[in-house]
């Protein structure tokens, strides 16, 4: 039989996609007063894959991936969410449009988890209206795409990116 136990801590990263720069950095350092000091902030992408958000949003859209110093407890990813929804409501315009897309996620050696508010058959719910998404496994020594992965998530830039923040988490670990 095995014994239950708590998994490490895991590497804190969010995904924010805007059409305006103003709006990026007042995010930025809203999470950063929140969350702590990011230690990496990716350089800028653009986020044209989908159509999803330019009605709401604008564009053209950017997206910028940034990871935290502090690492995070697992159970804590819904708080996390929440806390993201209420900053995305707090930059909104008065007709209620997002002017910032803010998604957060963790990154563990052996996968990446997004958050999200949408069920679906690969999202098991957590708690609080929210799920995880297994958008990443690493295999091979890299991270790997699955069937149901965003296509932004498949870029080869964003895999680097991502191999790179796992890097990291190791180093913070203290295995690296």
């Amino acid at each position: 039989m095995g014994k239950p136990k708590e998994p490490q801590s895991a590497k804190l990263f969010m995904s924010l996609i805007a059409s305006e720069h103003d709006i990026f950095q007042q995010g930025l350092q809203d999470l950063c007063s929140i969350f702590g000091e990011a230690d990496t902030i990716s350089e800028r992408f653009p986020f044209d894959f989908t159509q999803y958000y330019t009605r709401e949003m604008g564009k053209p859209l950017f997206r910028h991936f940034i990871t935290f110093e502090r690492l995070i407890p697992i159970p804590t990813l819904p708080n996390i969410k929440r806390t993201t929804n209420h900053l995305e409501e707090k930059y909104a315009t008065l007709n209620g449009n997002r002017r910032i897309n803010i998604d957060p996620g963790y990154i563990r050696l052996e996968h990446v988890i997004l958050a999200t508010t949408k069920g679906y058959t690969h999202r098991p719910y957590l708690r609080d209206g929210i799920y995880a998404d297994l958008t990443l496994i690493y295999r091979n020594k890299s991270f790997q795409s699955l069937e149901w992965t965003y296509p932004d998530y498949r870029q080869e830039g964003v895999i680097t990116l991502f191999n790179q923040f796992r890097k990291k988490y190791l180093e913070d670990l203290g295995g690296g």
